[in-house]
C-alpha cells in the first residue's frame, strides 16, 4: 500500500485532536450542582447509596456514564442530576465546564457547574443517594484542604517481554505522584475525584477575584 503526501495531507487536514487511546476510555460526566440557601452560595453533595456495588457510603458530585443517547456531555451531566436528585431539566441551569480530567484507570472526566434552581424539588432516588448536603461556597473559598501524596508506579505483569527492551528487568520505569484533596465539614469528609473537581472550581474563582482585584 502506497500513499501519496498529497492524500496524507487531505486525510489529517480537518481533523480534530482527541486525547491517544480515548476509545477505550470510559467517558463520565458530573455536575457540581451550587444553589441558594439562607441568602448564601451552597455546593451541594451526595452520599453514594451504601447497596451500590462502587464506592458505597462515599462522598459525590452527580453524575455518570455518557450513554447512546446523550447529545454531549453536558447533556450527561443534567441527565444523570435529574435521576439522582429527582429534577426535572428546567430545574437546572448549566454555567459552564470545569477542566476534564483523565484519571490514571482509563477514564476521561467531564466536570461542569450547574445552578439547581428550584432546591425544593429534590428528591433523592433512595437507591443511589443515601443523603444530601450543602456547605457554604464561602466556607469553601476560605478553607485549605489537607494534601497527601498518593505515587503511582509501573508494574508489568510476568509476561512481560523484557528481552525487547534495552535494559530488560532492570529498565529505569518513570513514577508518577498525585496529591489527594480532604475537605472536612460537620461530620463529613470529601475527598478523591470530588475533591480534586471541587479544588479545579475553587481554584478558578480565586484566581477570577485575584484578576478583578
Amino acid at each position: 500500500m502506497s500513499i501519496d503526501l498529497a492524500s496524507i495531507e487531505g486525510i489529517f487536514k480537518n481533523r480534530r485532536a482527541n486525547l491517544l487511546g480515548h476509545e477505550q476510555m470510559r467517558i463520565a460526566s458530573v455536575l457540581l450542582p451550587l444553589l441558594e440557601k439562607d441568602g448564601q452560595t451552597h455546593v451541594l453533595f451526595q452520599v453514594r447509596g451504601k447497596r451500590l456495588r462502587t464506592q458505597p457510603g462515599e462522598i459525590c458530585f452527580p453524575g455518570g456514564g455518557v450513554e447512546r443517547q446523550d447529545k454531549n456531555e453536558a447533556e450527561t451531566a443534567i441527565r444523570e442530576t435529574c435521576e439522582e436528585l429527582g429534577l426535572e431539566k428546567q430545574h437546572i441551569k448549566m454555567v459552564a465546564p470545569l477542566d476534564l480530567y483523565v484519571t490514571p484507570f482509563h477514564a476521561i472526566i467531564y466536570p461542569y457547574v450547574g445552578v439547581i434552581l428550584q432546591p425544593e424539588a429534590i428528591c433523592p432516588d433512595d437507591f443511589e443517594v443515601e443523603e444530601v448536603f450543602t456547605v457554604p461556597l464561602d466556607y469553601l473559598l476560605n478553607y485549605k484542604p489537607k494534601q497527601h501524596p498518593v505515587h503511582l508506579q509501573v508494574k508489568p505483569d510476568d509476561s512481560f517481554p523484557y528481552h525487547l527492551i534495552p535494559r530488560g528487568k532492570y529498565y529505569k520505569w518513570r513514577t508518577g505522584q498525585v496529591p489527594e484533596y480532604f475537605y472536612f465539614y460537620d461530620k463529613y469528609v470529601i475527598w478523591g475525584l470530588t475533591a480534586r473537581i471541587l479544588t479545579n472550581f475553587l481554584t478558578v474563582i480565586k484566581g477570577q477575584e485575584l484578576t478583578i482585584k
